[in-house]
């Protein structure tokens, strides 16, 4: 699930009072949490499998990544990476067309690359997971169930058999960071897995529907965007319980609320 709202310079200048680190914290959640010191960021993640499985697709993706400083489990020490991020949900990017195709470029290497071990969810587990998520937002009046119905609806598109890609799985805008039209690092690999190459493009789009065609000048191949619609759609209807129940808000200007409201 989604671990955003990054603050704007993850990847930048560190804060220095009097000449010594400060500690930031840039999220923190019952889950996991990520401490930044200096130019170190430090995840905090009592799940070992996952992490171990995020140092694993680090090490197996072929586009840039966070180097790995060391590993004591429940702590991963990655340094940070150049740049600024190429956008933030919510807010309008002003990275530049060519950086956007500059991360379809990078998404195409990281799809074209051999599978990595670990399985992603299949067609039936996440439509079983769209159902209990569907339903739960309709009982607990969070969203109105016309929106819901009609979001549902839109998303059965994107439950198909697809041909394994080596996806990221949880590709936001603010995972991907930029120098001019240069993608200098792609972070938070804890959900890479094997899955469809549509979602990652969704994920990294979502709320930017407008950048859509720069993205996929540079990954560079055709895709059905009516699938990519509907994984705008899941991805927000299943994102809404976890974001209220870990402090966030889906209904911010911009957020999964209004992506599932543009859709009706």
């Amino acid at each position: 699930m989604p671990e955003r709202r990054i603050p704007a310079t993850p990847a930048g200048g560190s804060g220095i009072i009097g000449g010594v680190p400060e500690i930031e914290v840039v999220v923190a959640h019952r889950e996991r949490a990520t401490l930044r010191v200096g130019d170190v960021f430090l995840k905090v993640d009592t799940d070992q499998a996952r992490a171990d499985a995020e140092v694993e697709a680090m090490a197996l993706a072929p586009v840039p990544t966070p180097e790995v400083l060391w590993h004591r489990p429940p702590v991963l020490a990655l340094a940070a990476v150049r740049g600024t991020a190429l956008g933030r949900l919510g807010e309008p990017s002003t990275a530049s067309p060519a950086a956007w195709a500059a991360a379809g470029a990078t998404l195409r290497t990281l799809h074209d690359a051999p599978l990595p071990p670990r399985p992603g969810r299949s067609p039936d587990e996440l439509a079983s997971r769209l159902d209990d998520e569907c339903a739960w937002l309709v009982a607990n009046d969070v969203l109105p169930a016309d929106l819901v119905t009609v979001n549902r609806r839109i998303a059965e598109a994107a439950l198909r058999p697809w041909p394994p890609a080596f996806v990221h799985g949880d590709l936001q805008i603010a995972h991907v960071f930029v120098e001019g039209d240069e993608v200098t690092g792609v972070i938070d690999w804890s959900e890479a897995a094997r899955g469809d190459a549509l979602w990652d493009l969704a994920v990294l789009t979502l709320g930017h529907e407008d950048r859509l065609d720069d993205v996929l000048a540079g990954y560079g191949t055709d895709v059905d965007r009516d699938v990519i619609r509907a994984w705008w759609s899941l991805r927000s209807l299943v994102a809404v319980r976890w974001l209220v129940e870990h402090g966030y808000d889906p209904a911010a200007p911009g957020c999964e609320v209004d992506v599932l409201r543009s859709r009706m």
